[in-house]
C-alpha cells in the first residue's frame, strides 16, 4: 500500500486548519505557503475535504477553510479513505468489488485480510488531533 501525495497532503491541510483556525477560518493561500503545497493542487484536495463534509468553507472577506468536526472526531481512516478511495492491499478486498474466484482456494487470502484489518484498526485508531499533539503523544515521523 502506497499512499499518494494528495491523501498525504490532504492530512497536512487538515493539522495545519486544526493547528491555525482558532481566528477563524483559514485561507488557502496562507496554508499552502505553510505547508509548503501548490495552491492549485490544495484547491482540488480541499474540494474533496468539503464535498467529503470535513471541512467547511466561507467565501468573502475573513473567508477561508476550518474544521467541520473537533479535531479529535476527525479519523484518519476517513481522510485517506475519502483521498485515496481504497487502503486494501489486494483488489479481491476492495469494499465493493467483485469476489475473487479462486477465494475458497486461495492460501494468501487469510494474509492479505488480516494486514487490511491491521491497517485499518490503527487508522480508525488516530484522530487528527494526535497528529496535532504528536510530540506530547510520542508520535516522531513526519507525513
Amino acid at each position: 500500500m502506497m499512499i499518494s501525495t494528495r491523501g498525504r497532503y490532504a492530512l497536512r491541510i487538515l493539522v495545519d486548519l486544526a493547528e491555525n483556525q482558532k481566528d477563524g477560518y483559514v485561507t488557502l493561500k496562507e496554508a499552502a505557503e505553510r505547508q509548503e503545497i501548490s495552491e492549485k493542487y490544495l484547491e482540488s484536495i480541499v474540494k474533496d475535504l468539503v464535498r467529503g463534509k470535513l471541512i467547511e468553507g466561507l467565501r468573502g472577506k475573513g473567508g477561508g477553510y476550518r474544521l467541520a468536526f473537533p479535531a479529535d472526531e476527525i479519523r484518519v481512516l476517513d481522510v485517506l479513505r475519502l483521498t485515496e478511495g481504497t487502503l486494501a492491499p489486494v483488489s479481491c478486498l476492495e469494499e465493493g468489488g467483485r469476489p475473487c474466484a479462486r477465494a475458497a482456494s486461495c492460501r494468501t487470502l487469510p494474509l492479505w485480510k488480516g494486514l487490511n484489518q491491521v491497517v485499518t484498526d490503527y487508522l480508525a485508531g488516530v484522530v487528527l488531533q494526535d497528529l496535532v499533539s504528536r510530540e506530547d503523544e510520542g508520535f516522531d515521523y513526519v507525513i
